[in-house]
């Protein structure tokens, strides 16, 4: 069944409106009618309705059925990407939030070719906030990765403090013979709840920042004795701690 996210609350007789590009999706892309059912996201709680009416503009849908499973990661991963070109950072968010991201915070690096004009920012981020919510319903997630506007060094540093343990992937790690492996690492957090993750763009991370993120107990990564692109690095870790924790 289709699944969809919203804001809007059930009501006393278990019912609830959908309008907006998800009531257009319904009834033009899909072509539900009534009698047909869906999964419904509404506060990290999933739910099984069926739609009583509607049209491109509102449907009104019925509880059915309230599910407690949940997909999500059993930790919080978040991570942070240094802006790279092109629409790389669309790919991240997309496949990101498939594999369980929690929230991204793209980042102002020193080495990062692109620079987002602050005026356009808030279009940017709409425009992966929706990417992100799209993922999240395809992957049938009951949580949408929250996407952040960039983030400057001294800003991240901030922002870290809040996490339990915090990784910064560090291709020189990669080309040490006796690197410690990712695995034995994610091994020893079992008792953490939120993990945050620094990856470079092209071109890596300068040294004084690695040296800096270092200095605010920040720990090393490497992810393999291969050099991975931008955007393949962060869906590696991804899949390593799915694998290790799920």
């Amino acid at each position: 069944m289709q699944r969809y996210f919203t804001n809007e609350p059930i009501s006393e007789n278990n019912t609830m409106t959908i309008t907006g590009d998800d009531a257009h999706h319904m009834i033009q892309v899909m072509r539900m009618s009534p009698g047909d059912q869906v999964f419904v996201v509404a506060n990290n709680q999933t739910y099984t309705m069926e739609i009583i009416e509607g049209n491109s503009k509102a449907v009104l849908l019925s509880k059915k059925a309230t599910h407690t499973k949940t997909n999500e990661m059993p930790i919080n991963v978040s991570l942070v990407c240094g802006l790279p070109k092109g629409d790389k950072l669309e790919l991240i968010t997309q496949k990101a939030t498939e594999l369980g991201m929690y929230e991204l915070f793209p980042f102002a690096a020193k080495r990062s070719i692109v620079k987002w004009d602050k005026s356009k920012n808030d279009k940017k981020v709409a425009r992966l906030q929706k990417i992100a919510k799209e993922a999240a319903e395809q992957s049938h997630r009951s949580h949408i990765p929250e996407i952040h506007n960039p983030i400057s060094l001294k800003e991240l540093i901030d922002v870290s403090k809040s996490f339990d343990v915090k990784y910064v992937a560090d291709e020189e790690d990669a080309k040490i013979q006796e690197r410690q492996k990712f695995a034995e690492q994610l091994k020893k957090v079992y008792d953490k709840q939120s993990i945050l993750i620094v990856f470079g763009p092209e071109g890596g991370l300068d040294r004084a920042e690695i040296k800096l993120l270092l200095e605010n107990d920040f720990q090393t990564i490497a992810l393999g004795p291969r050099i991975l692109r931008t955007e393949t690095a962060p869906l590696y870790a991804l899949s390593a701690i799915s694998y290790e924790y799920e």
